[in-house]
């Protein structure tokens, strides 16, 4: 796990209160939603609010949103593509 994504993990953890989650447990790869950490759509709300809060990314497309929340590795890539520095 690099370093974004750790950072991602550790903000997924904290945005949807996981406290029985390491965020250095999850694989980058494993799916957030279903058999991976079972995350649900309200999850996904947290998520959205969370991109913005912490790195000024909005996401206003369900598909683009579908796909950049498939895994911690997937969300980090999303997030240096689209960070606001």
């Amino acid at each position: 796990m690099d370093a974004l994504e750790l950072e991602v993990a550790k903000g997924i953890v904290e945005a949807l209160n996981l406290q029985q989650v390491a965020p250095e447990s999850i694989d980058p790869a494993a799916p957030l939603f279903g058999e991976g950490l079972g995350l649900d759509s309200i999850d996904a709300l947290e998520l959205i609010v969370m991109l913005h809060r912490n790195y000024g990314i909005k996401v206003a497309d369900a598909e683009i949103g579908k796909a950049a929340f498939a895994s911690v590795g997937a969300l980090a890539a999303f997030v240096r593509e689209r960070r606001v520095t």
